[in-house]
């Protein structure tokens, strides 16, 4: 019988396509669709570290404008506006009524750059029923000043801060734009980390010629791109005992395949969903059972991190080698065109 079932952050999964965070999981109505759609674990959308601070904002200014109101007043109106239904509360009734309605893990995605509230909020997330919480350390720097030690040391702060002040385990979507990102993966569990998830995609705005303006339109993940984070997990996979999940480039079953060959625990997508509908992961689980059948593979416990690099080889030369035989392979395939 074969056997599909993986670990990931210590949760037991029936196998490894996790719906990753995005638009299909901004409802409960969602969120129970790709559960019925057959995903085995589901990243619910990304709360906005600007959105905590709105509502933390509104909240001072409506403590400001009550204090000068007298006690005997009976018919104050605060001027300041009040929202019934805040972000904050609306992720959290979503964690908690995601937590009871499905049977599968639920996981929080938290997107910011700064610490902040993230701790408080994290321990909230925690007690209203989520699995694990995701970090998502979306950090551009804007002043071309910042030292890349600073955006590292950032990271690490706000891995050590909520690792430690939650009781479940905490996986961070890293950036692939370290100048030495192994070294920093291997910082963040160190920092905590549980997990990681290869790789963040960062927006990169293009520019219309007509209009003179850019265009920030945030665009699906191609196929191309699962390779860079794949690299990143073969390199990383028999270095660290922490949980890696592929995400981006998933769009066929055989993407999922190459994903767990790399040594991934599991393989997260948004882009085939939302092509393809929420039960679309059945058809990826299918066909990498039917993969694991045509090459005899009973469990995934045999195939995970086939490829990978051993660490008795030298990574950096096995990488230049590999990058001098493409380069010669590319100069004889156009050279005679």
């Amino acid at each position: 019988m074969m056997d599909l079932t993986t670990q990931y952050l210590g949760l037991e999964l029936e196998h490894p396509v996790v719906a990753s965070a995005g638009p299909l999981s901004q409802t409960l109505a969602g969120v129970e669709a790709l559960a019925a759609g057959g995903a085995s674990a589901i990243v619910l959308y990304s709360l906005f570290e600007e959105q905590l601070r709105a509502e933390v904002a509104r909240d001072e200014q409506l403590i400001d404008v009550q204090s000068n109101a007298f006690a005997e007043a009976l018919d104050y109106f605060p001027t300041a506006p009040i929202t019934t239904k805040s972000a904050a509360f609306s992720y959290l009734s979503l964690v908690e009524r995601a937590a009871k309605s499905v049977d599968v893990p639920i996981i929080a995605s938290l997107n910011g750059a700064d610490l902040g509230g993230w701790v408080e909020f994290s321990r909230e997330v925690a007690d209203a029923g989520a699995a694990a919480i995701e970090l998502n350390i979306y950090m551009v720097p804007g002043d071309v000043k910042t030292s890349g030690d600073l955006v590292v040391k950032r990271h690490l702060e706000i891995v050590s801060a909520v690792s430690d002040a939650v009781n479940i385990p905490v996986s961070v979507k890293m950036s692939p734009y370290f100048s030495a990102v192994g070294n920093v993966a291997l910082q963040l569990v160190d920092a905590g980390a549980a997990g990681l998830v290869m790789f963040n995609r960062f927006l990169n705005p293009d520019v219309d010629i007509e209009t003179l303006n850019t265009d920030a339109e945030f665009e699906l993940s191609t196929p191309q791109e699962g390779r860079l984070p794949r690299t990143w997990i073969a390199s990383l996979r028999n270095h660290t005992t922490a949980s890696l999940a592929g995400s981006s480039g998933v769009e066929s079953s055989d993407d999922v395949v190459k994903y767990l060959l790399a040594g991934a625990d599991v393989v997260m997508t948004t882009a085939a969903l939302i092509r393809h509908g929420r039960g679309y992961t059945r058809e990826l689980v299918g066909g990498l059972q039917s993969w694991m059948v045509r090459k005899g593979f009973v469990s995934l416990d045999q195939v995970r991190g086939m490829l990978a690099v051993p660490t008795v080889w030298d990574g950096e030369a096995v990488r230049r080698g590999g990058y001098v035989s493409a380069i010669q392979a590319a100069k004889a395939r156009y050279g005679a065109l």
